[in-house]
Parts: C-alpha cells; sequence; structure tokens
C-alpha cells in the first residue's frame, strides 16, 4: 500500500503543471512555431521532448510536427532520440537523487517491493507506458528509484520510443494539408490509448 504513495506523489508532480500551463502550452506549440527555428528545429523538437519532464508540452505533438518538417523518416529518428533522451533523465535523476526521498515517504519495504516488481515486469512497464499520458515520466523514474539495470531499462525505452515516435511522425507527414486537425489528434490519441488500456491495466491488477 506505502507503494501507491510513491506512485501517487510523481503523478501529481506531473499533472500539476498540465492543469496549471497545459493549456497555454498547447495553445502556444505549432509547427510553425517550430519551422520559425529554421536548421536548428530538430534541435528544438528534441529539448522540447526532454523539457516534457517538468512543462506540460504535449509530446506527441512535438513527435508529429517533427515528421511534418522533416518527414517520417528523420523525423521519426529526431522524436526517437529525444523521447528516450527524456526518459534517460528521468531515469537517471531519480536513481541519483530519488531513492532517499522515496524512503522517506513510503519505506524501505516499498522500496523493495517495487525493485521486484520492476525485476519481473519492469520491460513491459516501461514499453507500455511511452505510449501512456503521464506515465512515460511516472514510470521512468520508478525505474531510477527501483535501480532498474539500465541495460535493461534502455532496451524497453527504445522499444517503447521508436514505435511511437515513427508512428506519430508518419501521422505528421500525412497531414501536412491539415496540420491543425493532425496535431489535435496527436495530442488525444495518448489519452483515447488510456481508455482502451485502462480496463486491461485494472484487471490485471485485481487478478495479482
Amino acid at each position: 500500500m506505502r507503494l501507491i504513495w510513491i506512485l501517487f506523489v510523481l503523478a501529481i508532480a506531473f499533472t500539476i503543471p498540465f492543469l496549471i500551463w497545459g493549456s497555454t502550452f498547447q495553445e502556444l506549440f505549432t509547427v510553425e512555431w517550430l519551422k520559425g527555428w529554421g536548421s536548428w528545429s530538430w534541435l528544438a523538437g528534441i529539448v522540447l521532448l526532454l523539457l516534457d519532464l517538468v512543462l506540460p508540452i504535449p509530446g506527441t505533438a512535438v513527435m508529429t510536427a517533427l515528421g511534418m518538417i522533416y518527414g517520417s523518416i528523420v523525423g521519426g529518428l529526431i522524436g526517437s532520440i529525444g523521447s528516450i533522451l527524456s526518459g534517460v533523465l528521468a531515469y537517471a535523476l531519480c536513481r541519483v537523487f530519488g531513492i532517499k526521498i522515496a524512503e522517506k515517504i513510503a519505506g524501505p519495504s516499498a522500496l523493495e517491493k517495487s525493485r521486484s516488481i520492476f525485476a519481473k515486469t519492469g520491460g513491459w512497464i516501461v514499453v507500455l507506458s511511452r505510449w501512456l499520458p503521464i506515465m512515460p515520466e511516472v514510470v521512468a523514474c520508478m525505474a531510477g528509484i527501483s535501480r532498474m539495470p539500465l541495460r535493461i531499462f534502455l532496451s524497453a525505452l527504445v522499444a517503447g520510443c521508436l514505435p511511437l515516435a515513427f508512428i506519430f511522425s508518419v501521422i505528421g507527414q500525412t497531414g501536412r494539408e491539415h496540420p491543425r486537425i493532425t496535431m489535435i489528434l496527436s495530442v488525444l490519441a495518448p489519452a483515447l490509448i488510456w481508455l482502451a488500456v485502462r480496463p486491461v491495466l485494472l484487471k490485471s491488477s485485481k487478478q495479482t
């Protein structure tokens, strides 16, 4: 039960910026804004995906915009790099600085249970979390706190990030004629995926 407190605190920490500034960032971020960086648009996209850790930046919309600008292949590669770096950064920060905080919140026994969970099913948790809102940051932090082996975490992270980035990059390339509609769909897609996956996750959690 104490493990839930760690998840709750992380979820709240990542949700608050969305509640306060989410609509503002979604209105400010456009394909034209990203194009405005000229030859540095790729770097701006990667930086935005990194800032998604602390700011309510719609990561899938950034990937879609990269597809619009660079095409599905190059845009997918750039989006993958940004998403992977973001996950590694969250993992590293929480592995270095988050363990003592987590112990104070939930206690050593809860952390041991978390390590056991990530040792058994951590790979799948990391892969699936990349497709859900808020959860990529929460799971990456939990993986770091749980001291999930870096090699396994990185493999799972790449397995989750690559298809996500390329799919949204393809969406961006095919939606160039209707950029506004495409960007809106790219923001809504993770929420729709969550609605579809949530019943399965709840059912499996009850069984365990």
